[in-house]
């Protein structure tokens, strides 16, 4: 599976009855490892918080996230129609970050954030709908996408905007990897790394869940202390402190897996995808 996300200017959920969970992120859930000394955060949030898939725009390597509420919007144009899972998603990824506002809005005017669900078979179709044609042919030469993530970020390297596209008849496992990833991605985790084995921003893992190691990321990205277009200097002085905070979230947070520390496996190989992918950095 090919997964993508860039960062590009960018021109009501009823949640359904529970699901078993897919059998393959069941195992995967096993295998996680789940705990990460500080120095492993912090080299993890430096390598995916500061980059980019896709060189669009001039690179720069500055801190960019949210900085008012985030609310997205789920344009459905495709079968099986899965606005139920992504309202799901949208819910675990709230539950597990602090300081992050988030939450799905029937009102497209009111939204910041779009996920647009459509079929396989129409995903490059859309691509070239949302950026063109040319923007497209670079899109899809760099990255063969499968789904894909883009941001709009303002002078201040606040998001303003986000887009994700996701195929809805691709798979299970395919569906919650992708619709994970490319969410996350676009809330400012934008980079993939292959040195970091244990992220989902990483072309060689598959999760298909929100993993404790991306959930320290995404808490410390979203730390009131951790603010847009920050250098790496600047987020050094107050990084010890933001882990001490994270830590006591995270561990809050999954009180049943010790993401303390004090439990879990470490099983990278259990994640590794038996497919080789291509990814390519993100503009900025």
């Amino acid at each position: 599976m090919t997964l993508a996300s860039i960062a590009i200017a960018l021109a009501a959920i009823d949640s359904g009855p529970a699901k078993a969970e897919n059998p393959d992120i069941s195992s995967r859930r096993a295998s996680e490892r789940l705990d990460f000394t500080n120095d492993e955060i912090k080299d993890g949030f430096f390598k995916i918080a500061f980059k980019a898939e896709m060189q669009i725009d001039a690179p720069v390597e500055r801190i960019r996230k949210f900085d008012e509420p985030v609310r997205i919007f789920v344009d459905s144009k495709g079968l099986p129609d899965r606005r139920s899972e992504i309202a799901a998603v949208v819910a675990d990824i709230r539950s597990r970050v602090n300081h992050l506002d988030v939450a799905v809005t029937d009102d497209r005017e009111a939204a910041n954030f779009v996920v647009r669900l459509v079929a396989e078979r129409d995903l490059s179709r859309t691509i070239r709908s949302l950026y063109g044609s040319e923007r497209a042919k670079q899109i899809q030469h760099s990255l063969h996408p499968e789904c894909l993530s883009g941001i709009g970020k303002d002078k201040l390297y606040r998001i303003r905007r986000a887009e994700v596209i996701l195929p809805v008849d691709a798979g299970e496992f395919t569906f919650y990897d992708c619709a994970y990833e490319e969410l996350l991605q676009a809330l400012g985790a934008i980079n993939d790394d292959p040195s970091v084995p244990w992220t989902m921003f990483n072309d060689d893992v598959q999760m298909g869940f929100f993993d404790v190691y991306d959930q320290y990321l995404l808490n410390v990205l979203y730390d009131p202390r951790i603010r847009a277009g920050m250098t790496k200097g600047e987020v050094e002085g107050v990084l010890p402190d933001v882990l001490s905070t994270a830590r006591e979230w995270v561990t809050a947070a999954n009180p049943s897996r010790h993401a303390d520390g004090t439990g879990g496996t470490n099983v990278t190989a259990g994640l590794l995808r038996q497919t080789t992918t291509s990814r390519a950095a993100g503009a900025n």
